[in-house]
């Protein structure tokens, strides 16, 4: 599990830098201009990792489920070929898919001095930019919505059902709660995060302006993996009690 959480946390860092740092220079320098290359490369980038975070996300989810139910067999099957060849595979996947929205993108015509209404190049904000036919670019963001987050997310909620079923047979309170506590950091930040993104779909889909989109993608692409750490820390018991310890203050200046 923490060969996964290790590439979760360097994804997330990489996500986070495809877009924070422009962002801020924007707002140091009260400048909001972007090249067209500087555009194509954080587009490329941002789809990389927001989808290598997806499929690291359902490939934790099986480790988990490999964990739970059969716990005898999970070095054998969770063995370190395995393990780095789903990593292998997601990062292939994620690569391939970002490239080919990227050379559609390139194929599509822009009239000079566009303005997205954004503070990032997010992908459909630039298709809707375009002065040319747009159909291809489209169907692609409709297949790659399912690879990349209906697959996978289906594969989180099997592997979630069959260990639900599993720990129900526990019979001890302690073997549940243990079971339950092992999983609670990983549901908690595959909620999060799909949480969000299907607030950023609907919110892109259905608002009158830009800003409630972008305000969602702001939640999606900076809250979002700033919480990831937060929520995985809290399974260490000197986290959890130095925080308890940090509200006792709290409590006690009030």
């Amino acid at each position: 599990m923490y060969f996964f959480l290790a590439n979760f946390s360097f994804a997330d860092i990489c996500f986070t830098s495809t877009t924070i740092p422009k962002m801020l220079l924007n707002i140091h320098t009260h400048n909001k201009t972007i090249s067209y290359q500087g555009c194509l490369s954080q587009m490329y980038f941002f789809i990389l990792f927001a989808e290598l975070d997806s499929f690291l996300l359902s490939i934790m989810a099986y480790d988990r489920f490999v964990a739970i139910c059969y716990p005898l067999h999970y070095t054998v099957i969770m063995n370190p070929r395995l393990c780095g060849l789903l990593l292998l595979l997601s990062w292939i996947l994620s690569g391939l898919d970002s490239l080919v929205h990227g050379l559609l993108v390139l194929q599509l015509s822009f009239c000079t001095n566009l303005e997205i209404p954004h503070f990032f190049c997010e992908i459909n904000q630039v298709i809707q930019l375009a002065c040319s036919d747009t159909l291809l670019s489209i169907i692609e963001m409709y297949f790659a919505t399912v690879v990349v987050a209906i697959i996978p997310l289906t594969g989180i909620i099997f592997s979630y059902s069959r260990i639900v079923s599993s720990i129900l047979r526990i019979t001890s309170a302690r073997g549940k709660y243990k079971a339950f506590s092992t999983c609670g950091s990983h549901l908690s930040v595959v909620s999060l995060f799909y949480g969000t993104g299907l607030g950023v779909y609907l919110s892109s889909a259905t608002a009158q302006n830009c800003r409630s989109s972008a305000i969602a993608s702001g939640m999606y692409t900076i809250v979002t993996p700033m919480l990831n750490p937060f929520i995985y820390s809290l399974r260490n018991k000197d986290i959890k009690g130095a925080l308890k310890n940090l509200v006792g203050l709290v409590i006690l200046n009030e």
